[in-house]
């Protein structure tokens, strides 16, 4: 058996997929858990990518000089809204009341949240109160008051389960990035030699699924994907029933951008829980929410929400090049305690890495 499995998951990566039977999804029960598709759409099937070796896929480089450098671009602006701010406050003027009032805004202003800039605060005026500190020096203390708070919530991304496919369902609202983070994560699953498939759940956009098809493409993972207007439920029960036929080591799920205050759409998001917990009571094994880094404090609300609704286990920061806010990041961090798994400074397959709490607070603070 074990050897069938291996076969055909070999002929499917090489982009030979054979004749096979489509999954069973009337052997489910209960029957109204499932969607049948509408007339004259096909039943999902797997797009086979192009003949790929794991090798070509772009390796980590998140320890690479050349990260740091992309990682500290992409916070300059982060950076220099603190960094201006500090410099004013501090240059020759001693620590005191006022000047710690001045700064406690300026840290809110850049939605580092209440609770990290009274850490900040406080720490300061522990150490120089009523003396003269320069703006460096309070950038040293930000930065490591910040990876302190962060510490704690830096943690990969690893199987919790022995079991086969590690699935994981990413969820979030609309632009957040959950299609490319998905493209993105299958890159480098790939290049640690994982054999990936990816499910275009997101059905309601016709562009989504062909994006996730090219990314499928350029990370040489398989694509289940049906006609947009499917039941986005039931082709995530069909792209399990794939993956654990085919022995894949990881499956992807890509879903609607939703509204976290539309309860309908949360709704739908709960029946896709409910039927992949059908084929394996423990999946998904990891639900990973993408946030935008430039909608500043509203991603506070959406992460409160899809944690509640949706049981998200970990965070993907985005776009982190586009905001002067990036210290939306920590207050998260401080008040939910949600680990953060990886951050997005830019479009490059590359340009998403695993989250460094030390990385990212010297970065922040605009520190080499």
């Amino acid at each position: 058996m074990a050897d069938s499995r291996r076969g055909l998951l070999g002929r499917l990566f090489r982009g030979d997929t054979g004749e096979r039977e489509p999954p069973a999804a009337e052997k489910v029960e209960p029957a109204e858990e499932l969607t049948v598709p509408p007339e004259g759409i096909v039943e999902a099937v797997v797009v086979p990518p192009p003949t790929i070796p794991a090798a070509a896929v772009p390796p980590d480089t998140a320890s690479s000089g050349n990260w740091w450098s992309r990682l500290k671009s992409g916070l300059s602006r982060s950076a220099q809204s603190l960094t201006t701010g500090i410099t004013e406050v501090f240059t020759k003027r001693k620590l005191d009341a006022e000047s710690l009032e001045d700064l406690e805004d300026l840290l809110l202003k850049a939605d580092l949240g209440t609770a990290t800039a009274a850490r900040i605060v406080e720490a300061l005026s522990r150490q120089r109160l009523d003396k003269e500190i320069a703006p460096e020096d309070v950038r040293a203390v930000l930065a490591a008051e910040v990876e302190k708070v962060l510490a704690p919530v830096a943690r990969p991304l690893i199987r919790q389960t022995e079991k086969t496919p590690f699935v994981i369902l990413v969820v979030g609202v609309n632009g957040t990035g959950k299609t490319t983070t998905i493209g993105k994560l299958a890159a480098r699953f790939r290049s640690e030699g994982k054999s990936v498939m990816l499910a275009a759940g997101d059905t309601f956009r016709a562009a989504a699924i062909e994006q996730l098809k090219i990314w499928g493409e350029r990370s040489g993972a398989p694509v289940v994907a049906r006609a947009p207007g499917s039941d986005s439920a039931s082709l995530a029960f069909e792209a399990l029933a794939d993956a654990q036929k085919l022995g894949a080591d990881v499956l992807l799920i890509d879903t609607a951008g939703r509204l976290h205050n539309k309860s309908e759409l949360m709704a739908e998001l709960a029946k896709i829980l409910r039927v992949i917990k059908k084929l394996d009571p423990s999946a998904p094994h990891a639900v990973l929410l993408t946030l935008d880094a430039t909608t500043g404090q509203n991603a506070m609300n959406q992460v409160e929400a899809f944690r509640d609704q949706a049981g998200v286990t970990g965070l993907v920061m985005t776009k982190l090049d586009g905001t002067a806010r990036g210290g939306i990041l920590v207050a998260i961090a401080a008040k939910t305690g949600l680990p953060v798994h990886f951050i997005g400074v830019g479009e490059a397959i590359d340009d998403l890495q695993p989250f460094s709490a030390r990385d990212f607070s010297r970065a922040i603070a605009g520190l080499d």
